[in-house]
């Protein structure tokens, strides 16, 4: 292979966006036998499966990379007309990024409003598990993202944001129904428990490294943490999944189960005693990075910039 195609490259990212040859075919205003033959001739080039042959197709892990080159490609054809001005007049700049839900809610929309608006930006916002949201870009689909991954995804730059803190809490009432006369940690084991959704595993984790404080003794263990009503583990209870960052503390506000709040959302509460910090001196710390296309992209930089500044004074640092 000495070379990629650019027009097979292009037609490979309309299949994929546009689900079907046939749409694929109309957006670039071909027939269907053309973008087949030029998806299949990419293929050969590269000698790679790029496409599985679904409805809708899905890209093959080659056809992610082929992909993302793509995209990639046309975000430095697009900023290349900007900076000749070749673009339609006020044509904002699209930026796509991947951000968790919790980060949404607290400290990123205000470092979106201090990236400067000249020339003209769009954002669009993938909202994402900061487990998950590395995905995404590493499908090409987003080009950034805010992740707890510290390892950058290929063609990607990453650089530290902060760390994020969590604490334990629920309401003074569900606190007194379930949490009364007994063992803290035993207690948050078999008690109803928030959680985002499926995959949210912060609760979990948080009673994981209680388990591992009490078998191990060590100060974090800490009074009350001992366990003499049963192990400290996962907790077995009732779930509620609650998939908004606002919904979800408003549910651990209601009382209808315990979960781990973002410090930064949940201040006023537990200063006015709407909420009650469950395990004081245990929080649980998250760290957030920020990972990029390696693109020289004025907007992209911009964005960056933005964010770290923001991270620096809302998120805790080393």
């Amino acid at each position: 292979m000495t070379d990629l195609p650019l027009d097979q490259v292009r037609t490979l990212l309309a299949v994929v966006d546009e689900g079907t040859f046939d749409a694929a075919a109309a957006a670039l205003h071909l027939t269907p036998s053309a973008v087949s033959q030029r998806v299949k001739a990419l293929e050969q080039r590269t000698g790679r499966v790029l496409l599985l042959r679904t409805k809708p197709v899905r890209p093959t892990e080659s056809g992610d990379i082929v992909v993302r080159f793509a995209r990639q490609l046309a975000r430095l054809e697009h900023d290349t007309r900007a900076e000749l001005g070749m673009s339609g007049a006020g044509e904002p700049t699209r930026v796509t990024v991947a951000v968790n839900a919790d980060s949404l809610a607290t400290w990123f929309l205000p470092a979106l409003s201090r990236v400067p608006q000249e020339p003209p930006l769009a954002f669009e916002l993938r909202r994402e598990d900061e487990t998950r949201t590395a995905e995404l870009l590493r499908e090409g689909l987003v080009m950034a993202a805010v992740t707890s991954s510290p390892e950058p995804v290929t063609g990607c730059s990453v650089r530290p944001l902060g760390r994020m803190r969590y604490v334990a809490a629920a309401s003074p009432a569900f606190t007194a129904r379930h949490l009364t006369g007994t063992t803290v940690g035993a207690a948050l084991g078999r008690a109803p428990l928030i959680v985002f959704d499926r995959s949210d595993d912060l609760q979990d984790g948080f009673l994981r490294r209680l388990r591992a404080d009490v078998a191990s003794g060590g100060a974090a263990a800490g009074p009350g943490a001992d366990s003499p009503d049963g192990p400290v583990g996962p907790g077995g209870g009732v779930r509620h999944a609650v998939p908004t960052s606002e919904g979800f503390l408003d549910a651990v506000a209601a009382g209808l189960g315990w979960g781990m709040v973002p410090e930064a959302q949940a201040g006023d509460l537990l200063a006015a005693g709407g909420l009650v910090e469950l395990a004081p001196g245990r929080p649980l710390d998250v760290p957030l990075y920020w990972q990029q296309w390696k693109l020289d992209s004025p907007a992209l930089a911009a964005v960056a910039d933005a964010v770290a500044a923001t991270a620096a004074n809302s998120l805790r640092q080393p």
